[in-house]
């Protein structure tokens, strides 16, 4: 009897030893979205592309715990000490800069923040979204590449045009001039004259068609329907333009610099990352325009299979959350579940479906693909 209670009382152990390890080696990984209010769409999708991966990557040792946000700083963080409660120490959120108000508050957790954001960001913070650096670097090597030496940058006069001077200080990318300029379509179009030079070059036109019709010159008449088939006369002091810009806002600075006779065709139109915009594809007019973007294969594959899962089409930030999961999980096979949000503080990099990102100084830097929009078709340059 005493010989059988001896060998339950060691089975008991032995049971009680391997539920503690399976429970130390489990990997918590806490989730900060909107999943509820105005952006609970974007919230849900974050969650089914997280599950998504765990599907995946099919190890029952990841577990998650999503939490609810609102797109509010104040939840944000009462959610965040709720997970801390649970010993979380690793979180995929939040999405948006504005929620990571309060949360240099919880410094024992690490925060994979989807924003793309990163100026001013508490030590916890992990900016994880495509930001203005990673962009430049592929321009600044698109660029090179073509040996184009005189660009002017344009700059829009909106909430993130701080990140995107720090990207280029940050990127090291080497321009001409740079100019900030208001959305306001009046005020643009004066903004883009002045940039072009139109007046100049518009009076250099009609000077020259003048001079011709006082002159004696040989085909005259030919010569001055050439000319007034053109906008202006006089060549231009850049060979390219990057345009921070998006949407309709980004087609408006377009349009106003072909109206002041600048041809894509003639100089090299750059933009940021459009995440492959179909309807850029439609203003044939405006093409060719050059941006920067991840591998729009893996792209294409991921929103296939969301699609054909959950019945609609991700948000990119789907994607990011997904490739996050699949970090996580990466740097879980060479480091203890403790020790895991520490190696977001080291040198690491990453092959997910976005393509190849490092981690380095609290963010992480994509590199991207470089595409050209022309004829109506979207063409992958490196």
């Amino acid at each position: 009897m005493n010989i059988f209670f001896k060998i339950l009382c060691f089975i008991f152990l032995l049971f009680k030893t391997t539920a503690l390890f399976s429970e130390d080696t489990k990997i918590k990984i806490g989730v900060l979205a909107p999943l509820s209010g105005e952006n609970s769409d974007l919230g849900k999708q974050i969650i089914s592309s997280i599950r998504m991966a765990l599907v995946d990557i099919n190890d029952d040792q990841i577990e998650i715990y999503p939490k609810d946000t609102r797109s509010d700083p104040n939840i944000a963080l009462r959610s965040a000490f709720e997970l801390q409660k649970l010993g979380i120490t690793l979180i995929i959120g939040p999405v948006f800069h504005k929620n990571l108000l309060h949360l240099h508050e919880i410094e024992n957790i690490t925060f994979l923040s989807l924003t793309n954001k990163t100026l001013d960001l508490p030590k916890n913070i992990i900016s994880s979204g495509i930001n203005s650096a990673s962009q430049l670097n592929t321009i600044k090597k698109f660029l090179e590449l073509n040996d184009i030496k005189k660009t002017i940058f344009l700059i829009p006069n909106l909430n993130y045009d701080s990140e995107i001077k720090k990207g280029i200080k940050d990127s090291k990318l080497k321009f001409f001039k740079k100019y900030d300029y208001d959305i306001e379509p009046t005020k643009l179009t004066k903004q883009i004259e002045k940039i072009t030079n139109y007046e100049v070059r518009k009076r250099n036109l009609l000077d020259e068609i003048l001079r011709i019709e006082n002159s004696d010159e040989t085909n005259k008449e030919k010569k001055i329907e050439n000319l007034k088939k053109r906008y202006t006369l006089g060549s231009l002091k850049f060979d390219s333009v990057i345009i921070a810009d998006f949407d309709e806002s980004l087609k408006s600075v377009i349009t106003s610099l072909l109206y002041t006779d600048v041809s894509p065709k003639e100089k090299y139109i750059i933009t940021l990352n459009q995440w492959f915009d179909e309807s850029l594809l439609k203003e044939v007019n405006t093409q060719p325009i050059y941006y920067p973007s991840i591998n729009k294969k893996n792209y294409d594959d991921f929103v296939s299979k969301f699609s054909k899962k959950f019945n609609f089409k991700p948000n990119h930030l789907a994607l990011l959350s997904y490739d996050l999961v699949g970090l996580i999980y990466y740097l879980s096979l060479t480091n203890s579940p403790q020790e895991i949000n520490k190696s977001f503080k080291i040198k690491n990099s990453f092959k997910g479906k976005m393509g190849v990102f490092e981690i380095k100084d609290n963010k992480i830097n994509h590199q991207l693909n470089f595409y050209k929009v022309d004829d109506g078709k979207l063409k992958e340059i490196f």
